[in-house]
């Protein structure tokens, strides 16, 4: 028996390089006026993380498949931050310094079996971490884009935009989600981090075209089957 052992990478922006997957982790509730639609008091409620599985990965071009189990498919556009290097209790003054670059994602999210989570108290993995769950753009390297704190985020189904935002909203800057996570785990070079995202979270069905973007960073577009 042969096992198949290569690691999960994505695409990086002019290269023909790839940057190796380790692990994929989100921020949730870390806008607020995404915070108030799902119910909860971002004047209360710190960011907190849950993972995806780094083969979760899919590109942000070309068709994906609606995934089982679900009836209620939800996008959640998000900047997306790949690290360089890691380390454990990281210094917000320091976290840049950790970041290979940016991109944009998607991460979907299986709505109906996370309600179906919080209301019986249980863990999200299935709602979170299903197959090509972790849509994602090319990563373009800070060292062409900077570090962006202020640029539009955006979402379209069919053409009809629904989520529009600024990652100056965000509740946790890029800097303090990297110094708090190192907190709860060592971070380490091919982590990625979805940041969060705006309000205006939606479904989608079979045969959706789902467009987004954040200036100076790229764009998806994929089409659900």
């Amino acid at each position: 028996m042969r096992f198949d052992v290569s690691a999960p990478t994505a695409e990086i922006a002019g290269s023909a390089e790839r940057f190796p997957v380790r692990r994929i982790f989100c921020v949730g509730k870390n806008y607020a006026d995404h915070a108030r639609e799902m119910g909860g008091d971002p004047t209360r409620e710190p960011p907190f993380f849950f993972s995806k599985p780094a083969d979760a990965i899919v590109g942000g071009a070309g068709d994906i498949a609606m995934p089982p189990r679900t009836d209620n498919l939800h996008h959640e556009i998000e900047l997306v931050v790949a690290l360089a290097k890691g380390g454990a209790n990281i210094a917000s003054d320091d976290a840049l310094s950790h970041i290979f670059g940016y991109a944009v994602g998607n991460d979907l999210t299986r709505r109906d079996l996370q309600a179906d989570a919080k209301a019986g108290g249980r863990p999200w993995d299935m709602a979170k971490g299903f197959d090509h769950s972790a849509v994602l753009s090319p990563i373009r390297p800070a060292a062409e884009v900077g570090h962006p704190t202020a640029a539009r985020i955006w979402l379209s189904v069919g053409g009809t935009v629904r989520q529009d935002g600024n990652i100056a909203d965000m509740i946790w800057p890029v800097a303090d989600i990297i110094a708090e996570l190192s907190t709860y785990v060592e971070l380490k070079a091919g982590d990625l981090i979805y940041t969060g995202t705006p309000a205006g979270v939606g479904r989608i069905v079979a045969g959706d075209v789902v467009e987004g973007g954040i200036d100076g960073i790229g764009t998806i577009a994929n089409r659900f089957l």
